[in-house]
Order: C-alpha cells, then sequence, then structure tokens
C-alpha cells in the first residue's frame, strides 16, 4: 500500500487537481491528503496491483458463440449430419490434430497454440443449463448455481475477499455499464468506454448532493436515496466521509486514465473494432501502470439464429485480429509472461442447424486462455454430438473448475471462499505463474 499511496500523493501534486489545492482546496479533501500521507508512512509493505501481480483479461463472447464452427470436430461424422449447410469443410478447418481444428477465420489465434501461447478447453458449461441470454449470462457472472440467484459476481466477491482499501481501478470494465460479474458487497472498479469521457462530473458541490447535504428533503432522485442511508447523525458523519474519499478516488483514476492512455502509444497495429479498441485500450492502461488486476472486455453478435456463415465468420476475424495484436503488444511490453486473458460465451448453440441457415440457443461450447503463463493445448472431453439432451450437447467440464483455478493459481485468492462450494482444479496453468512480487 506504501508504494499505492506515495504514486497517488505525487499525482495529486503533480496533477490539475493538486495544483490547485493549494488555495481552493476544500477541507474534506486536506483531510483526506492528510490521512492518505499517514496510511503511506505507517505501511509496511505495499498491497499487490496490477503492477506487480499477475493480470487477469476476461473477454466475454456475447450473445451465445457457435462453439462447434469455432473448434471444429472435422473428424465426427455427426457434425456433417447434423449441419449440412453450415458446416465447415473438413479442408478449410485449421487442424489442431486428427479430430479437432479450427474456424478458418482464427489463424492468428492458431499461431498463438502453435507457439505455446494459447489453451482450448472443451464441452464447458454447467448443470441444468438455461438457454435465456439474460439468465444463463447472470450464472456465468455470478458463478453459483443454475437454481440460485445471486446479486455478488464472481469477481465482485474476488474483489471483496483479496482487494479491501485498494485503488478503484482494481477493476476495469470497458463498456457501457458494470458488469454483473463486478458486483460486490463494497463496490470497486472502474467502468468507462472512452478515457476522453470518464471523469467525475461535478466538484464538491455534486458530492454534498449526493450524500444528502444539498439536497431538498422532498427530493425522491436518487442522491436523496444515497443521503436516505446515512442513518443517525454520527453514521451520516462517516457515511459523507466515505462518499468524499470514493469521489476523490474516482476523479483521480480519471486524470489517471486519461494521462495514461495520451502518454502510452500502441506497438502493435489494432484493428478497428470495438473490440480492438477496448483490447487496445487494456494494453495501454497495463503499459502505463495502472494498479488493475482485472480487466473486462466484450464482443457482441454472436446470436446467429439466422445465416450464420457470414456474420460468424465476420466476428470470428475481428475476435482474431484484436487477439493477435493485443498479444503482440504484451510481448512487445514484455509482460506477456503475467496477463492471461480467458474467453467466455454464456452458452453454444445447438448441434443442429436450424431451417434459417443459423442455429439456435444450446449449451456447452469451448473457452480460450491466452498468454505465457497458461498449459497450452486441448483440455477437458470434447462432448459427444449423439448423446445429446434435447438437442444440446452435454458439457464435460463444469465453467467454475476453470473460475477456481485461475482464482487460485493466477490470481492467488481463496477460491472456495469465494465461489462458495469446492470444485476440481485443471491442469491449465504452466509451472512458474508469477507470483505476488511486492515492491519496497
Amino acid at each position: 500500500m506504501s508504494q499505492t499511496l506515495h504514486t497517488r500523493r505525487h499525482f495529486i501534486k503533480t496533477s490539475f487537481l493538486g495544483g490547485a489545492a493549494a488555495w481552493t482546496i476544500p477541507a474534506f479533501l486536506e483531510r483526506t491528503f492528510f490521512a492518505l500521507d499517514a496510511i503511506a508512512a505507517e505501511a509496511v509493505l505495499p498491497t499487490p496491483t496490477g503492477r506487480d501481480h499477475p493480470i487477469l483479461v476476461v473477454l466475454q463472447l456475447a450473445g451465445g458463440n457457435d462453439g462447434l464452427n469455432t473448434v471444429i470436430p472435422h473428424a465426427d461424422d455427426a457434425y456433417y449430419r447434423a449441419r449440412p449447410q453450415l458446416a465447415i469443410p473438413t479442408g478449410q478447418s485449421l487442424k489442431i490434430d486428427d479430430r479437432i481444428g479450427l474456424h478458418p477465420a482464427l489463424t492468428g489465434l492458431r499461431g498463438l497454440y502453435d507457439a505455446g501461447d494459447a489453451a482450448i478447453i472443451q464441452g464447458v458449461g454447467y448443470p441444468n443449463p438455461n438457454r435465456s441470454h439474460f439468465r444463463s449470462t447472470d450464472i456465468w457472472q455470478t458463478a453459483t448455481d443454475a437454481e440460485r440467484v445471486s446479486s455478488r459476481g464472481w469477481l465482485g466477491r474476488y474483489f471483496d475477499a483479496c482487494c479491501s482499501g485498494e485503488d478503484p481501478g482494481v477493476g476495469v470494465a470497458i463498456g457501457e455499464r458494470d458488469p454483473l460479474a463486478f458486483a460486490s458487497a463494497h463496490p470497486q472498479g472502474i467502468t468507462f468506454n472512452s478515457p476522453e469521457k470518464f471523469r467525475l462530473e461535478g466538484d464538491a458541490e455534486m458530492v454534498m448532493d449526493a450524500i444528502g447535504g444539498g439536497a431538498d428533503p422532498g427530493d425522491s432522485s436518487e442522491g436523496a436515496s444515497i443521503g436516505a442511508l446515512a442513518g443517525s447523525a454520527s453514521d451520516a458523519d462517516d457515511t459523507a466521509d466515505f462518499l468524499r474519499r470514493v469521489a476523490l478516488d474516482a476523479q483521480l483514476s480519471s486524470h489517471r486514465v486519461q494521462e495514461i492512455t495520451s502518454r502510452f502509444p500502441l506497438a502493435a497495429a489494432f484493428p478497428k473494432s470495438r473490440l480492438g479498441h477496448s483490447l487496445g485500450l487494456v494494453a495501454r492502461l497495463i503499459a502505463g501502470g495502472m494498479p488493475t488486476r482485472v480487466y473486462y472486455v466484450s464482443q457482441g453478435g454472436f446470436d446467429t439464429h439466422n445465416a450464420q456463415s457470414a456474420t460468424h465468420e465476420r466476428l470470428l476475424r475481428e475476435f482474431d485480429a484484436a487477439l493477435a495484436a493485443f498479444v503482440a503488444e504484451l510481448r512487445a511490453m514484455k509482460v506477456l509472461d503475467r496477463v492471461l486473458l480467458m474467453t467466455f460465451s454464456e452458452f453454444g448453440r445447438r448441434v443442429a442447424e436450424n431451417a434459417n441457415g443459423g442455429t439456435d440457443h444450446g449449451a456447452a461450447a469451448p473457452m480460450f486462455l491466452v498468454g505465457g503463463g497458461i498449459q497450452p493445448g486441448l483440455h477437458g472431453a470434447a462432448p459427444s454430438l449423439t448423446h445429446l439432451d434435447r438437442g444440446d450437447l452435454i458439457h464435460t467440464t463444469d465453467f467454475r473448475s476453470v473460475y477456481a483455478t485461475l482464482l487460485e493459481g493466477w490470481l492467488h485468492a481463496p477460491a472456495d471462499r469465494i465461489l462458495e462450494k469446492k470444485f476440481p482444479r485443471l491442469p491449465l496453468l504452466a509451472a512458474g505463474v508469477p507470483a505476488v512480487r511486492h515492491q519496497s
């Protein structure tokens, strides 16, 4: 924590906010700065952050990626019988072995696989699968059983368990809204689409309004409801101080993100796609030393009920180009060994094609892991294409085993406590995974 707080103090002194502080700083900000100084002076070891801790990048393929046309069972006649129009011809798939190949659009991923920087986990899903986009996405993001509803995400529980008191940028999501995966008892993480638009709107007066200091008693706005949480006068003071510090942290994170993204250009050529923008932004934040442990990005459009072939190929090409550029950037920065990217989709598609040249909502699908610390190759058993559950693949690997393995082996976290259940670990990580490195 010492290094983090001294860095924050230096930033305050050299930023616009700090420069103006000498004569305009409100009293509560001045008290906060003094408190940060005192904590920094007393700290012995820093809390490990994204600067000295392995980093996880979660990439959601939203809409339900067709796993069978992504990781292709090219030696299985049942695949061609079920998909007379949509099946990728045997000679076109990028063969991994005598049974499995990749979609021909995934040339970059195939190169990473051959170089030992990618792993494929086959047949990933969960018991009693749900075909609703919303419900299945919730299940993946909360890591709960299909019959249980939770308001806390699996990464949010990780933040609660392991990141208390850290910079709010410990988790960064690129997008319009916070992912449910980040939902926690003690909110951590920041979400934005564009660094230029990421800033705390307003100032101290806005914060006072938010905690009820300037709100009309009859106001039913969100600010008034936040103020109502204050309770007694003593509690209100504590709540006000807490919210003021949250506002300060958000303002500092806003300035930091904008500073980093303006100072660190990209070496690799990222594609001009939404995913290319998102992964390029993540690469710049890593290069700039953001204290982020977990990044969350997404690519949408995978709900291919109609005319799937062209749409799916385009999506996979965008995914492949952005992924290849991201890995090239990390390699150029010499940090690939401590960054791991994990993909997931809320479900796969049904085995048989439909009458509209597409596929409908299914169940199990593959996941990809990419990075220098993974155990490359194929993992898990390929699901049967003939022994089905109402036309769906039956999963062979529970996705929470993947989460448990990465939480414990990559993020150095108590996986069983975070997932609230014990799941078998998988051999997904290489020996010598980066450990937490404390810096004095």
